[in-house]
């Protein structure tokens, strides 16, 4: 059965034991956060070891784990503690990974109706040793939410299915509410930053989703301080748009240890919301790009902001139709 990977340092990351040390900056102000407090906090992971499931909040030692966990916001992590891949940035562990837990998926269902989330984001490690990239399991753990806690909308955070056709059509067949899937970089350093991975790909299997199911939000994120330019983040907003992506998240990315991708530069406050002024220009329903932001933080708050945001949309869309009729 999978459980949170607690080995550290070149144990959790065999392939990057010979990197040479990279200096870590010290954080600015603007990046430092709050010690996880007891209460709720420690209920949380509580729930999460009674229940053996493993969370990406823990693995991707994501620096918003306090403020989430005491308010019962946790992001399950399926297919097992262990990824296939080995991307330059990412703190989750790699190497020969679990054997499935066919009682994986009812878990995590019940784990949501204990916590009462209205909202849920389930993600995963990468898969490639299975010959559907874990959508089988994808599909099974939406169904047993959907019968545990029908009030709770969904959504997925998925790996990029590379070489697994069918694999989409699967997941998006169980009908999750939003389908996010994070491009991570920008495309001239996916060789060095994501080697496993193709941009093109990626994009493409965000266009598919729509194109099968345009009821689904489509999502995608990416962190900066890797490397990219301004003009490069503005390319890919393109990019992002040309697939109808609805929702875009671009946070600060924090080394997770010296033997990781470098931090090239602390990207401020001001230039996060010049992110977001640009991509609402650009046609996205939202754009969440705070130092801090992360795919599911605060993703209830802003799946509520995104159904009013399309039910606004609609209604202009309407309103124009019904006054064009009006003067022909």
């Amino acid at each position: 059965m999978p459980s949170p990977n607690l080995t550290k340092g070149a144990a959790r990351h065999p392939e990057k034991r010979r990197n040479e040390d990279r200096p870590q900056p010290r954080r600015p102000d603007w990046l430092r956060v709050k010690a996880p407090q007891a209460g709720a906090f420690t209920e949380t992971k509580k729930l999460m070891r009674e229940l053996d499931l493993v969370t990406v909040c823990e693995e991707a030692a994501c620096p918003n784990i306090g403020e989430c966990w005491s308010q019962k916001h946790a992001t399950m992590m399926i297919l097992g503690s262990i990824c296939t891949r080995a991307c330059a940035f990412c703190n989750v562990a790699t190497g020969k990974p679990d054997q499935l837990d066919p009682h994986e998926p009812d878990n995590v269902a019940l784990a949501v109706a204990r916590l009462g989330l209205q909202h849920v984001v389930i993600t995963s490690v990468d898969r490639d040793d299975l010959s559907d990239g874990g959508a089988e399991h994808f599909a099974r753990t939406i169904s047993a939410i959907r019968m545990a806690s029908p009030v709770t909308t969904i959504e997925i955070l998925t790996p990029d299915f590379l070489r697994k056709p069918g694999a989409v059509e699967v997941v998006v067949a169980a009908r999750p509410d939003v389908f996010n899937h994070n491009m991570e970089t920008v495309e001239r350093l996916y060789k060095s930053i994501r080697p496993g991975a193709r941009y093109a790909h990626s994009l493409e299997v965000l266009r598919q989703v729509k194109a099968l199911d345009p009821t689904i939000f489509t999502k995608s994120g990416i962190m900066v301080g890797l490397g990219e330019g301004d003009e490069e983040v503005y390319q890919m907003m393109d990019h992002l748009r040309a697939a109808d992506v609805d929702f875009m998240t671009i946070g600060q990315y924090l080394q997770p240890t010296p033997k990781h991708a470098a931090v090239d530069r602390f990207v401020t406050p001001e230039q996060f919301t010049a992110y977001a002024e640009t991509g609402t220009k650009k046609g996205f329903l939202m754009m969440a790009s705070t130092p801090l932001t992360r795919s599911s933080y605060h993703a209830d708050a802003d799946f509520a902001q995104l159904k009013a945001q399309r039910l606004s949309q609609l209604s202009s869309a309407l309103d124009n139709q019904k006054s064009a009729h009006d003067n022909a």
